[in-house]
């Protein structure tokens, strides 16, 4: 220890008495625009506004890393070591801050923050974690420069920051910037400029960008001119417009389209599956879990693939009881308060943020839930929730957030177990811990085929967040590879993507002026 001492002095000594030239101010002003992690809050602000989910999952994981690493380092670690600050003797007057801080020199604060943020931002995306990288690196330099720290306490604070940020990933895994591309393709018909396909269009879907003024329907207008388009709103018969639709495309051997939140989607999955047709997916909704599980994050992905004709293969999960028809899901099946707990996250989630409003409504529906009793393969069981996924869900938590891969030909299948005492307090424990892989309440395992008796007094049944009426006994198992969703082989560039919206936005603009009336009050020309 006496050595490391000795050697963090030296260095210490060296940069005080190095000379850089012009960097002076330049240091001194991003070492003060650093305090309080202001400069990391105005980084998050720019990457927020930007285009695209990546830079907003970037901001907030950023964010979340810098706060962990501040309070880990302003509440147990200074205080731990207590280590003074360096003699501002060996530094230039010129340097010198205009307010000293008073708190102990071990770790720097300034330094974990900077870490904390670079790390959490370049785990989302390693675009932007290199355009933030050398900020970070010179914020915890100009600490050293200043005069405020030693080198040792920056490296300290920037060990802690990576580790805060890491640290992060295990309640919030990094979603992938490019699902896995090693998937099996498919047979999917090649529409240029959208002929025989029909789509259904949410009214109130955006584009998925954030701030954007431009209708989806008008986006696809331009997209896929050839393509009929179908809108409804919140008053419309959805199941009869989309019957009409699979059929129309299904007698013109097209495919069929839709332009929606995950409900939609689920339910046009379905009708696909059921008419034998390629489904193209357009996210337009909140969340759009499964056009991004699938790799198609933006419309123009999607009209890429149609033109084109490439798809790939994705599994469709079974539920089928002893007597009456299959059931399909494309997403999750469940008994108990799952579809509750989706829909008060999502409820709170806009106030409270993604992880105080899940640990919320994780509260809120087990503390009114009650245990359901059947039989799993023959074994009685008493569950507070029972949850079979389309394929592997990550993280391995109460709260899925995507999958890796959509064909593995698997059932994500996890239980609480409703026999333990305590058993509530406990899974919301080790929810809010990131234990809960190890916790005896929650159990979780890749089947392929599942059997369940003994429902008939269970009422919480969802396919797909859909409540329905539950039969005595059910067969959850993998249709493989059932369905074909359009996917293109390689990601559009983001140049072209924001060509094509230009165009649309000009389209979009065109078409008003000619709705719009003279002044004189004559017929618009």
């Amino acid at each position: 220890m006496r050595f490391l001492g000795e050697l963090d002095q030296r260095l210490f000594t060296r940069v005080a008495a190095a000379r850089l030239s012009g960097a002076d101010p330049a240091l001194i002003r991003l070492s003060r625009a650093a305090d309080h992690g202001r400069l990391w809050f105005a980084a998050a602000a720019v990457l927020a506004t930007a285009d695209g989910r990546t830079a907003r999952r970037a901001a907030v994981r950023g964010v979340g890393s810098l706060a962990l690493a501040s309070l880990t380092v302003n509440t147990v670690a200074k205080w731990a070591t207590r280590r003074p600050r360096p003699l501002l003797d060996l530094v230039p007057q010129i340097r010198h801050l205009t307010r000293q801080p008073h708190t102990t020199s071990f770790p720097s604060g300034h330094s974990a923050s900077a870490a904390a943020f670079a790390t959490g931002v370049a785990l989302e995306s390693t675009g932007y974690g290199a355009l933030v990288a050398p900020l970070a690196a010179a914020v915890a330099f100009s600490r050293v420069y200043v005069g405020v720290h030693y080198p040792g306490d920056v490296l300290a604070g920037m060990a802690i920051g990576a580790g805060a940020a890491a640290l992060t990933c295990r309640w919030w895994p990094p979603r992938q910037g490019v699902p896995e591309r090693v998937r099996p393709t498919t047979h999917a018909p090649a529409l240029p400029g959208g002929e025989d396909l029909v789509v259904l269009v949410d009214g109130r879907a955006g584009t998925g960008l954030p701030g954007a003024v431009l209708p989806a329907v008008e986006r696809l207008r331009v997209l896929l001119p050839r393509a009929e388009l179908v809108e409804f709103g919140p008053d419309d018969d959805f199941a009869a417009l989309l019957a009409g639709a699979a059929g129309r495309a299904a007698r013109r051997g097209g495919a069929l389209g839709v332009c929606g939140g995950d409900g939609s989607v689920d339910a046009a999955a379905r009708a696909a599956a059921r008419h034998g047709l390629a489904l193209a997916v357009f996210p337009g909704g909140t969340l759009n879990h499964f056009a991004l599980d699938v790799g198609v994050p933006d419309f123009d992905d999607t009209a890429v693939a149609v033109a084109r004709g490439e798809a790939v293969a994705v599994d469709l999960g079974v539920a089928a009881p002893k007597e009456g028809h299959d059931v399909l899901f494309l997403n999750a099946f469940s008994i108990g308060p799952y579809p509750e707990l989706l829909r008060l996250r999502e409820r709170l989630e806009g106030r409270w943020g993604k992880w105080s409003a899940e640990a919320v409504a994780l509260a809120r529906v087990l503390r009114t839930a009650t245990p359901v009793e059947l039989r799993i393969d023959g074994r009685p069981r008493r569950l507070w929730l029972l949850f079979a996924g389309n394929g592997h869900h990550v993280p391995d938590g109460f709260a899925p957030a995507f999958r890796p891969r959509l064909d593995d030909g698997l059932l994500d299948l996890r239980l609480i177990d409703g026999d333990r005492r305590y058993a509530r307090t406990r899974v919301i424990a080790a929810a809010l811990a990131g234990t809960l892989g190890r916790s005896r309440v929650y159990s979780a395992a890749p089947v392929s085929r599942v059997r369940l008796e003994g429902l008939g007094g269970t009422r919480n049944l969802a396919y797909d967040g859909e409540v329905t009426c539950a039969p005595d006994q059910l067969t959850l198992e993998k249709r493989g590879r059932g369905l074909a969703v359009y996917r293109p082989a390689v990601p559009c560039a983001e140049p072209a993507r924001r060509a094509r919206l230009a165009t649309a936005m000009a389209h979009h603009r065109k078409r008003k002026r000619g709705r719009r009336l003279p002044a004189d009050g004559g017929p618009s020309v």
